[in-house]
């Protein structure tokens, strides 16, 4: 005789939820690091990529604190001609401003610039830029939340001298 009640195997895919996101706190040091190599994998680790509950619609990324951002490196001849431009809002408002310049101003503005710049133009990027915390030197305000555990990665293998 056939059972009455079959079996089915189904594969259904787990939907992650805000609710169920534990985010933890990662330690990067920029120190030598090439400028895009780093900034791909901080937006990575923010989108909350490297999860295995992953979910393109909810924020489920990680806190990313980056120190010795005024240390990072730009293949090329990025340091002199790249530029920033903006617009005051005003007649004739146009501005420049050359990486050059801008790391002896706010060297973390330039890292800030290139995660953002890789990750969606959206209402969930300035969620994810809220958990992205930039500092010039080797200190930082996070070191009582990072937990005891937490160092330095590296994150790209390759180091500009």
């Amino acid at each position: 005789k056939k059972p009455l009640v079959t079996q089915f195997t189904t594969t259904q895919t787990i939907m992650s939820h805000k609710r169920f996101a534990n985010p933890l706190w990662h330690l990067i040091d920029a120190r030598g690091q090439v400028l895009g190599r780093l900034s791909t994998q901080i937006a990575h680790i923010l989108r909350g990529k490297h999860k295995p509950t992953f979910s393109p619609n909810y924020d489920c990324g990680d806190y990313v604190v980056v120190i010795n951002a005024a240390e990072v490196k730009l293949t090329g001849r990025k340091y002199e001609d790249k530029k920033y431009t903006w617009h005051t809002g005003y007649v004739g408002g146009l501005k420049q401003r050359t990486v050059k310049e801008q790391m002896n101003i706010k060297p973390e503005e330039v890292v800030r610039k290139a995660v953002l710049g890789m990750l969606a133009k959206n209402a969930l990027r300035d969620r994810l830029a809220r958990k992205l915390r930039i500092f010039p030197g080797n200190r930082h305000l996070h070191e009582d939340i990072l937990p005891q555990g937490t160092e330095c990665i590296l994150t790209s293998q390759r180091q500009l001298e």
